[in-house]
């Protein structure tokens, strides 16, 4: 019985062997960027491709050669100092979808059947000016519901944004759209409009729901944007974007959980094989890795990319999903046993709190997120493996950080019953925030975690009114994690200047100032 198992396993082997295709091609230098390999151009080595579980690398001829099955992306890591070239939309084409029998019938769209493998399967690159200082946008959750949403996104957000000229390129953090993937040629449209090259992270309201199988619900999102799982080089800084969703959810088969199959995580690994340790490390992905332990994240998926990221001594992971900002660091209670902390930046987003709210001058629901964070976006800056970041609010000048609630004027006998609270957007949990009136000494805020009482109070506006108010009732409130109080002393008669100075992770000074007219 032993012997006829061991003869039909090696039979089954064998036939997998023998239906597994190889495909091959160069990674040329495209000198005149015509699109296609002329006689005199040379092929670069040391190129790194995947076919998204296995990394080779080009040889001296700029040749690499992968095993391929019947639904891979094959893909080109792009190395530092060089470029792909760019579609009508300003993203990358680094890809090759082979489905020769195409997508799977589904709701919406997926990929026609791509037929055989060329002969050779060539991708071009240009060579560019890159420095190892530079910035890119992070774009939270677009998320829209329809072609409205998606004028909000592109008035509210992208006609400023793009005005912008030091970003060198942008990643947006899944949730591209909301729901509607036959919204994502429109997405893919306006973010165009940016005028950088564009990364986009796959998020759960991108996911094609009539499937049952996770490895098949990114298929749409295929169609439009490549692979879903990939990563790139850009100066000393090396970018890994990642699908963490699985769906449907592997214990109760409804909804999804935060998690990578197996397949991807060999990709990690295959990856980082390749991957200088003194680079920065930087992971993009929708659902945050799970500081509470809780289910929302798989723990065991989080150890073993923690696992595989723990020699690396410069990291950073970017997340979105919540609809709200917090600085994340994971220590050996979250199985991280790197040298330092690992940084998650869940990044707010810039449909906010699903675009709703009063509508602002330019017609854009104001859509202040449940924490007290406005809607707004992301500035990520690198310096060689170093890493700092912005958050710059839509439609307010770059130095808005802080937002103060409280009174504007009160009485002098009392001002005790007062407080102020200041939501400093990027704050994390030690972070220095302290205060001054007028000339004084300085002195420390105290830290609470409560409901953001400015957006509590906009949201008790909607539930108040006694008049009918144009837009979408807010969200309730979340307790913010970056909030700080002031409870007011003893103030004399007069204008008293409140200065409020919060010093952030990178040692960089914010500051802004509350006007208090106190009275008799």
């Amino acid at each position: 019985m032993k012997k006829f198992v061991g003869l039909l396993f090696a039979s089954v082997l064998f036939n997998v062997v023998l239906s597994q295709e190889v495909v091959s091609g160069f990674i040329y230098l495209d000198e005149n960027q015509n699109g296609q390999r002329d006689r005199k151009e040379k092929g670069l080595s040391d190129v790194q491709v995947s076919n998204g579980i296995d990394v080779v690398k080009t040889d001296q001829s700029g040749r690499y050669e992968l095993p391929v099955q019947d639904d891979n992306i094959i893909f080109v890591i792009k190395p530092a100092g060089y470029a792909f070239p760019l579609d009508e939309t300003n993203h990358p084409q680094f890809y090759h979808i082979h489905k020769p029998k195409g997508s799977p019938n589904l709701k919406f769209s997926g990929v026609a059947p791509t037929g055989k493998l060329p002969k050779s399967l060539d991708f071009p690159l240009y060579k560019i000016e890159e420095s190892d200082t530079f910035s890119a946008f992070v774009f939270g959750d677009p998320q829209a519901y329809n072609l409205d949403e998606l004028g909000y996104f592109t008035r509210g957000i992208v006609n400023e944004a793009k005005q912008r000229k030091e970003p060198v390129f942008g990643i947006s953090l899944g949730d591209l759209v909301g729901d509607d993937l036959s919204l994502h040629p429109h997405y893919k449209k306006v973010i165009g409009e940016m005028g950088v090259p564009w990364y986009n992270v796959i998020g759960n309201h991108d996911l094609n729901f009539d499937v049952t199988s996770d490895s098949l619900a990114d298929e749409s999102f295929e169609r439009v944007f490549g692979p879903a799982n990939y990563s790139f080089n850009v100066g000393n800084a090396h970018f890994i974007i990642l699908d963490n969703i699985i769906y449907p959810h592997p214990t109760t088969g409804k909804g999804y959980q935060g998690g990578f199959r197996e397949d991807q995580l060999v990709f990690i690994e295959n990856n980082l094989k390749h991957v200088d340790k003194n680079k920065l490390i930087v992971l993009a992905f929708h659902i945050p890795l799970n500081p509470d332990n809780g289910s929302s994240f798989r723990l065991d998926d989080r150890k073993r990319l923690f696992e595989l990221l723990k020699d690396f001594p410069n990291t950073l992971s970017m997340s979105a999903h919540t609809h709200y900002q917090q600085q994340i660091f994971y220590n050996n209670r979250h199985d991280w046993h790197g040298s330092k902390p690992h940084h998650e930046y869940n990044v707010g987003t810039t449909s906010g709190d699903w675009y709703s709210g009063k509508l602002n001058e330019v017609g854009v629901p104001v859509s202040t997120m449940r924490d007290g964070t406005p809607r707004g976006y992301a500035l990520l800056k690198v310096q060689g493996n170093t890493y700092s970041f912005d958050y710059k609010v839509a439609g307010e000048d770059d130095s808005y950080g802080i937002h103060v609630f409280g009174p504007a004027v009160i009485s002098s006998k009392n001002s005790r019953r007062y407080s102020l609270y200041a939501n400093f957007f990027i704050g994390a949990e030690n972070d220095a925030v302290r205060y001054r009136i007028n000339n004084s000494e300085w002195k420390d805020m105290e830290r609470v975690e409560i409901a953001d009482p400015q957006y509590t109070k906009d949201v008790l506006e909607f539930d108040g009114a006694s008049a009918f108010i144009a837009g979408k009732r807010p969200s309730d409130p979340v307790k913010s994690t970056h909030l700080w109080k002031l409870k007011l002393p003893k103030l004399e008669q007069g204008k008293q200047h409140i200065s409020i100075q919060a010093v952030d992770m990178f040692g960089r000074t914010h500051t802004t100032v509350k006007v208090i007219d106190v009275v008799k």
